[in-house]
């Protein structure tokens, strides 16, 4: 651990600790939110979601075209989504159309955009 990371003197407010401790999320709510931050890691998924968000219900062939990658390439990373809870389906006959699981990640997803367009 850098010096710069640690107290030099150890002091705990117990109201802070309290606090803490009262809202921290457990470990597996930190596993599963690791999972959707790991989905959403990749940048070919990250531009997947950006297409979703934009259009709203998605076909894969839309996104295929839209990216400029083949079907096959992005089926398999919208399996990788859809599994770890970003994004959900429908299938309609022989199309499969995708929309963001819920909003709170397209609000997870415009504030990261925001924080990186504003650096």
């Amino acid at each position: 651990m850098r010096r710069e990371d640690r107290c030099e003197v150890r002091i705990i407010d117990a109201e802070k600790v309290k606090k803490i401790s009262e809202t921290l999320i457990s470990g597996l709510e930190a596993t599963q939110l690791a999972d959707v931050f790991d989905a959403l890691s990749d940048p070919t998924r990250l531009r997947i979601v950006s297409a979703i968000a934009a259009a709203g219900e998605v076909c894969v062939c839309d996104i295929a075209g839209s990216l400029g990658m083949t079907q096959s390439a992005i089926s398999h990373q919208l399996r990788l989504l859809r599994t770890t809870g970003v994004l959900k389906n429908r299938k309609q006959g022989r199309m499969v159309f995708y929309t963001l699981a819920s909003e709170h990640i397209g609000k997870i997803y415009e504030a990261a955009v925001a924080h990186v367009r504003q650096q």
